[in-house]
């Protein structure tokens, strides 16, 4: 998923004309190093981007996507892996993710809670190359049976993944001491879907419930891996179930979904026996015969690869410990800090969500006139849509899961900041100005399609909220009811706008 996202978004959101150009970051970086593609620059910006071709800065992000979802597709469909093709995964979206900027980090938000899910993403998938053989595509390699040291390392993401984010909650947004969080969350997080339009009306004795269950889920439930198997097997089977709860009630991209794959790591092969055919000759028969042959003490002879293996996991478990140590201290800390990583590969990473919850939610709202002065009382604006987050009001909220819009993503953390301190935003404008098409393939509809461009772009802030389901506003199929509460920035047109992108060596779009 996180390949085909990269695939449909990256060219409008980070390439050669993108609202972040990738190409000119990287300049950036190497003019801060001197010029130089040396080891600062590559730990500052791991990417093998850096060696590839920036003629064509697009098609090389075509081609990294295209190779990363076709490998995921194969290891997806046959069932296998090993670890150089898990290795290949893991560079190819860490040189995406690295050239992504805010498209993909959105950090300077950490308060609220951002997109953690892509350091989640390559700590989940630096720890699977070590639960793969080296070299053979065996469902089922008799010589390197997973590591308890692997098993563990998924164990560990999914203890600091919880206890991160029920740590966050208790010292943030006082909401979560009050058992009050839940009576915004619905309406107010990111992308909200059907399911959150009416658990948003539930009663507030349940929403305090809710409320208690999540903590008991995020800070009580995480310590059950190390009470034996029994209760480890419990803790999976709550994480999972809290996973897809939240699947059902919002629209959070992948981050639920990759979220319940460590908690697999909580169950054996006892306990996961019945997700297998008994058919004749299957894994699970050839699983139960190398099981009952060491029960009678009859092992394969160690071959040397065996014993460069061991050496491999033990020099890994080591890594983990070593990296995990600011993590730990970052938990224990009063201030702490969520989705952070503290090495440039994001191996061991903090993580936490929704340390803060927003009360009332806003939007930012993109209009266009073809008026020839923007100031006119009589100048008609028209409205431009995104693919998922709220604007029309009659529009139903979307199911998307796993999938994501980066670029709704981007318009809802704007709106609780200034467009002076979201610079990207008014270079959308300008490509709305210029009717980009590959900029408009983000958007749900163009309201000035088959038409001249608009001849002015404006944003303007209202405040969001849900309707009440059988209310008057209901009835007449207005899923949101509305209030402006001002102008986001005024209006511009493409010539106001030729300095702004001269100073920003953003490309000006070339006027028939």
């Amino acid at each position: 998923v996180a390949f085909l996202v990269a695939y449909h978004q990256n060219k409008q959101l980070i390439g050669e004309k993108g609202l972040l150009p990738c190409k000119l970051y990287l300049q950036n970086v190497k003019k801060y190093f001197k010029g130089k593609i040396n080891l600062d620059a590559l730990s500052y910006a791991p990417t093998i981007i850096w060696f590839l071709d920036w003629s064509d800065i697009d098609s090389t992000l075509d081609y990294l996507s295209l190779f990363g979802l076709a490998t995921s597709a194969f290891v997806l469909t046959t069932g296998c892996a090993n670890m150089v093709l898990m290795s290949l995964l893991w560079v190819l979206y860490l040189s995406l993710v690295n050239v992504g900027q805010i498209c993909y980090f959105l950090l300077h938000f950490s308060c609220v809670g951002t997109t953690g899910w892509e350091s989640q993403l390559l700590e989940t998938g630096f720890l699977g190359i070590f639960l793969c053989p080296l070299w053979t595509l065996s469902r089922l390699p008799q010589h390197t049976p997973p590591s308890s040291i692997v098993i563990w390392g998924f164990r560990w993401l999914i203890f600091r993944i919880m206890l991160g984010a029920g740590l966050i909650k208790i010292r943030g947004d006082r909401c979560w001491r009050e058992l009050t969080c839940m009576d915004y969350h619905y309406e107010t997080q990111p992308v909200p879907n059907p399911v959150a339009y009416f658990m948003h009306r539930s009663p507030w004795w349940f929403h305090q419930f809710e409320t208690l269950v999540n903590h008991f889920i995020e800070l009580v439930v995480p310590f059950f891996l190390f009470l034996g198997r029994r209760m480890c097997i419990v803790h999976g089977l709550l994480q999972i179930l809290f996973q897809v709860l939240l699947i059902i009630s919002g629209n959070l991209s992948f981050l639920n979904w990759l979220t319940i794959v460590p908690s697999i790591a909580c169950f054996d092969d006892l306990s996961l026996g019945f997700l297998f055919s008994s058919r004749r000759g299957g894994v699970k028969e050839r699983v139960v015969q190398m099981q009952l042959k060491e029960a009678a003490g009859e092992r394969l002879p160690l071959r040397y690869g065996c014993y460069v293996r061991r050496v491999v996991n033990i020099s890994f478990g080591l890594l983990i410990a070593y990296l995990s140590i600011p993590v730990v201290l970052n938990l224990l800390n009063s201030r702490q800090v969520m989705n952070t990583s503290f090495n440039p590969l994001r191996i061991v990473n903090t993580y936490g969500a929704f340390g803060s919850v927003t009360k009332e939610r806003t939007e930012v709202v993109l209009q266009g006139t073809s008026s020839l002065d923007p100031n006119d009382p009589a100048a008609v604006w028209e409205e431009y849509d995104f693919k998922c987050k709220p604007g029309d009001l009659k529009r139903r909220p979307c199911f998307i899961t796993p999938y994501h819009y980066r670029l709704d993503w981007l318009m809802w953390f704007a709106a609780f900041q200034t467009y002076e301190q979201n610079e990207w935003i008014i270079h959308l404008a300008g490509k709305l100005l210029d009717q980009e098409e590959a900029t408009l393939s983000l958007m749900a509809t163009n309201p000035f399609a088959g038409r001249a461009p608009p001849r002015w772009i404006r944003g303007e802030h209202f405040k969001y909220k849900f309707s009440r389901p059988g209310g008057k506003h209901a009835s007449e199929g207005r899923w949101w009811i509305r209030k402006r509460i001002g102008p986001y920035f005024p209006p511009v047109n493409l010539q106001g706008l030729k300095k702004f992108y001269e100073d920003r060596n953003w490309p000006y779009p070339v006027q028939d």
